[in-house]
């Protein structure tokens, strides 16, 4: 398990497909904001100009077939450049970064989909990041549930989108994983519950989270 400082200012969010991150995304920062708190919301990949470059690159379905080690360093080098322009910088000035997706995901997606060392991923955690997030909201879904809510998206479905359902069963059960060796930093979210119902939990679980700080 990594030993990395949690620090108390950075929120991820994580789930499978179709586990509604982007709708309890925008409600976390509304709480956050009605209490005067600055907010950052930013993403992974992605986050910077140069991060966005690479998770087109990541994600667009090209003609040449991605190796799962091309993926996870591509993963890490968005990454790297999104914690030092973007999150490193707003945590200093002392605002609260809300992030969809951080490291956990290369975990699940790249350790558990693609069958990745996890000790490889924990390195580069390790050299490249330096912090994990204070809490993990962990929006947990059905992968066929979560699956049919994608299908009635209006665009064609990413590179990663486009796996069979076995890759995301590998991916749920290594975030459920995580959640269960960190059970401090982690919160489990029931992401099949009515989406106001989903929003509720959440919120509550970053109030808690923010009065204990």
């Amino acid at each position: 398990m990594s030993a990395l400082p949690m620090h108390p200012r950075l929120v991820s969010l994580e789930g499978g497909e179709g586990a509604g991150k982007t709708t309890v995304l925008a409600a976390l920062r509304a709480e956050l904001e009605a209490s005067g708190r600055e907010v950052l919301v930013t993403r992974e990949p992605g986050g910077t100009p140069l991060a966005e470059k690479i998770r087109g690159l990541l994600l667009h379905p090209g003609d040449e077939a991605v190796s799962a080690e091309t993926e996870l360093l591509l993963m890490f080098a968005a990454r790297a450049q999104h914690v030092r322009a973007t999150v490193l910088p707003a945590l200093e000035r002392g605002a609260w970064v809300l992030c969809d997706r951080f490291t956990d995901s290369s975990y699940a997606y790249q350790g558990g989909g693609r069958g990745l060392d996890q000790d490889f991923i924990a390195a580069l955690e390790r050299r490249v990041v330096g912090i994990r997030p204070g809490l993990t909201l962990l929006l947990d879904i059905d992968v066929a549930a979560g699956r049919a809510r994608i299908q009635g998206r209006d665009r064609r479905p990413d590179r990663i989108e486009s796996e069979r359902d076995a890759f995301f069963e590998r991916v749920r059960a290594a975030f459920l994983a995580r959640a269960a060796a960190e059970p401090e930093r982690f919160r489990v979210v029931d992401a099949s519950r009515p989406v106001d119902d989903v929003v509720a939990v959440a919120v509550a679980a970053l109030r808690d989270f923010t009065e204990a700080a």
